[in-house]
C-alpha cells in the first residue's frame, strides 16, 4: 500500500524542517532590500490602527495565514489541533498540509478534520499536489477532501522542483493546468494555487488567471528550501546528519537555492491586479515577522503566510510560544501601520516602499 510510505514521508519532512537548517543558503526572500518611509506625523493613535480584513468571506483579525504544513500520520493530529486552536484564538486563517494520504485510506483522516473540530469559525483551506491534479478525471476526489475539513477554499500546490528531487517523486506535470481549470469550474469553493518555496512568475500567474484562478500564493524562495529537504532525505541517516563534504558532493546540491525570491515573485504577480483587481494574492516564503507582512501588503499582497517559523515555535515552546509568536507578528504589523500613518490595511496597500541604496 502507498499510505505507509506517504505517512513516513510526511513525518520525515516535519522532522527535517525542525532538526536541520533547511533555509536557502545564498538567497533571501528579499524583504531587506526595501523599507518604508517613516512618517513622523501619522495623525492617528496607535489604538486607531485596525489590521483586520476579510479572507474567503470571513473576517480575520489581521492578514496572516498559518500555511499548509502537515497531516496524514500519527502525530500530525496533535500538531494540526494545536495550530488550529491558536488560529481560532487569534482569528486568523489556516491551511492544512497535503491531503494526498487521505485519498489512500481513512487511517489518518482525523489528522485533517480535527482542524475544523477545534476551529469552526476561521477560514480553512485544503490542499493537494499538482501531480495528483494532473491525474484527475473530475473533481469528486477533491470535493471529498474539501468536505473532510469543511473547507472554505482548496489549494493546489505546484512543486515541480520537489517532485524532481524527491526519492519517490512524481515529476509528471503534463495536464496540471487542465486539471486546475476543471477544479475551478467544478468546485463550489474558490481554488488557491500556490508554490511551496520556489515562487510563481508573472507568466505562470497569467496562465492561472486565464483559467479562472482567483487566489494565488506566490510562495517564493528565501524561507524553507524544499530542494534542501529532499536533498537531505536522499541520503540514509539524513536526520542524524551528514558531513559537509558529503553534502557538497551531492549532484543535486546545485538546486538547493533554486527559485524566484519572494519579493521578486510578489512584485511580478501583483502587477496583474491592474487588469484583474479581484485577484487575491498571498505572500509567503521567508516571511518571518510582522514588518515583512506589512511590506508584502505594500507590494500589493492581500495576506501573508508562514509555515516553518510557526511549526518551530509550536514544537519549541508549545501553544504558548506559538500564540506569542503570532501576537508578535500582529503587533509588529500594527507598528508598521502606525509609523506609516496607515489606519487600515487598505491604507497600507497605498504606501510606497523605498529600495535601499
Amino acid at each position: 500500500m502507498k499510505s505507509p510510505r506517504t505517512s513516513t514521508r510526511k513525518q520525515e519532512h516535519v522532522a527535517l524542517t525542525l532538526a536541520k537548517d533547511v533555509s536557502f543558503r545564498r538567497k533571501t526572500a528579499g524583504f531587506e532590500r526595501f523599507e518604508f518611509q517613516h512618517n513622523a506625523l501619522p495623525e492617528l493613535d496607535f489604538s486607531d490602527v485596525d489590521p483586520s480584513t476579510t479572507f474567503l468571506g470571513k473576517k480575520v483579525s489581521f492578514p496572516f495565514v498559518i500555511s499548509s504544513m502537515t497531516g496524514g500520520y500519527d502525530d500530525a493530529m496533535r500538531i494540526n489541533r494545536q495550530l488550529a486552536e491558536v488560529c481560532a484564538e487569534k482569528q486568523i486563517a489556516m491551511g492544512v498540509g497535503s491531503q494526498r494520504q487521505a485519498l489512500e485510506d481513512k487511517k489518518f483522516h482525523r489528522s485533517f478534520s480535527v482542524v475544523r473540530e477545534v476551529a469552526p469559525a476561521i477560514p480553512v483551506f485544503g490542499n493537494i499536489g499538482a501531480a495528483e491534479v494532473a491525474k484527475l478525471k473530475d473533481a469528486s476526489k477533491v470535493k471529498r477532501l474539501a468536505d473532510l475539513i469543511q473547507a472554505n477554499a482548496f489549494a493546489v500546490h505546484l512543486n515541480p522542483l520537489q517532485e524532481l528531487l524527491q526519492p519517490e517523486g512524481d515529476p509528471h506535470f503534463r495536464g496540471v493546468l487542465n486539471g486546475i481549470e476543471m477544479l475551478v469550474k467544478e468546485l463550489s469553493i474558490p481554488l488557491i494555487v500556490k508554490e511551496i518555496g520556489a515562487g510563481i512568475s508573472l507568466t505562470v500567474a497569467k496562465r492561472l488567471v486565464d483559467v479562472g484562478v482567483s487566489i494565488i500564493d506566490v510562495a517564493g524562495a528565501g524561507g524553507t528550501s524544499w530542494a534542501g529537504v529532499e536533498i537531505l532525505r536522499r541520503s540514509k541517516g539524513s536526520l542524524a546528519g551528514r558531513s559537509a563534504r558529503k553534502q557538497r558532493d551531492d549532484p543535486n546540491d546545485i538546486f538547493w537555492d533554486w527559485g524566484i525570491p519572494t519579493v521578486d515573485a510578489l512584485r511580478q504577480v501583483c502587477s496583474l491586479k491592474i487588469q484583474t483587481p479581484s485577484l487575491t494574492i498571498i505572500a509567503s516564503g521567508g516571511v518571518t515577522n510582522g514588518l515583512e507582512i506589512g511590506k508584502s501588503i505594500a507590494f500589493g499582497a492581500d495576506l501573508a503566510a508562514s509555515a516553518r517559523p510557526m511549526l518551530k515555535a509550536l514544537e519549541t515552546g508549545g501553544k504558548e510560544l506559538l500564540l506569542a509568536t503570532v501576537s508578535h507578528f500582529e503587533h509588529q504589523l500594527k507598528g508598521a501601520m502606525f509609523l506609516t500613518g496607515s489606519r487600515t490595511i487598505q491604507d497600507l496597500q497605498r504606501q510606497q516602499l523605498i529600495l535601499r541604496a
